[in-house]
């Protein structure tokens, strides 16, 4: 190979260093929605950085578009073969937390897309529907586009994409967006009450209706069945904390919404995401598999 060569070889590699860099968190960040798992995304993103690497890219007109598109047909091979997976697991499943604002490693793309309720709500869609309405809705992909990636018509992606969007609008219906300072509020004030064991302040905090769900993936000990009800959910989260008292509990940004990290014998022990509806806890999320927080 010629000195020449060598060298054009070489620019195009630091050329495409610098877009990759640029597009990394939207190549991340498709893979991410429709997995919800970051270790799994970032094993996309390294199988789209070495494809992208060995590929001849000179007639791509968007480099991002090219790059999103790979990771979300990885991703949805991926999806389909998760499936299964989720059948086998122990207790119930929550996404791996992803670290966003201040806390977060590198650049992410943060919406709403990425909060535990949403990601729990898509869990709930096919895997088209999953894809078409995260290419379509979240990242502005035209249908022709989805088409391709899911191989099928241009009008099926459009209806894939339809119902998947009015299927979230539904599961949303009954949420409400909540500040930032209301949300920090509630949980300094729900931090405290469980630190002292307080029910009634629990209870005060707690819908009535509220579900508490715990995911240790069978790893360690955690309620396989969601406890509902806001007197039963206080009830269980006083007992546990005087079985486990963590050494210290901080706020922590988790996909866009301030959460609550566990800390005991030197390590992360849990991440804690809430849902709220006027002023009221309705849902309490806790990730205690450690294969789900070796990121945090």
């Amino acid at each position: 190979m010629g000195d020449g060569l060598v060298s054009r070889e070489a620019g195009r590699q630091d050329t495409l260093g610098a877009e990759w860099e640029t597009h990394r968190p939207a190549v991340f960040g498709v893979a991410y929605r429709l997995l919800g798992s970051v270790a799994d995304a970032e094993d996309v993103t390294q199988d789209v950085w070495l494809r992208a690497a060995g590929a001849d890219l000179s007639q791509v007109q968007d480099l991002r578009a090219w790059l999103v598109t790979v990771s979300a047909r990885r991703s949805y091979d991926i999806l389909k073969s998760a499936r299964s997976r989720r059948e086998s697991y122990v207790g119930p499943w929550l996404p791996e937390p992803l670290l966003t604002g201040p806390d977060a490693s590198e650049p992410v793309l943060v919406d709403e897309s990425v909060s535990a309720a949403m990601l729990l709500i898509m869990e709930e869609l096919s895997p088209p529907e999953r894809v078409a309405f995260v290419l379509h809705d979240v990242f502005g992909f035209e249908f022709g586009s989805i088409a391709e990636v899911l191989d099928v018509s241009v009008p099926s992606s459009r209806q894939l994409a339809s119902r998947a969007r009015k299927r979230v609008a539904k599961a949303k219906q009954t949420t409400s967006p909540t500040p930032k300072a209301e949300r920090e509020r509630l949980l300094a004030t729900f931090r405290a009450a469980y630190e002292s064991g307080d029910l009634a302040g629990l209870v005060r905090l707690l819908h009535p209706d509220a579900v508490y769900v715990t995911d240790g993936g069978g790893k360690v000990s955690a309620a396989r069945k969601i406890i509902q009800g806001g007197e039963r959910v206080a009830e269980v989260m006083v007992r546990v904390g005087r079985m486990w008292r963590p050494d210290r509990i901080d706020f922590i940004e988790v996909g866009g919404e301030l959460a609550l990290v566990c800390h005991w014998q030197d390590r992360v022990y849990s991440i804690d995401s809430v849902e709220i509806s006027d002023g009221l806890i309705t849902a309490y999320r806790r990730v205690i598999n450690p294969d789900k927080l070796v990121h945090v």
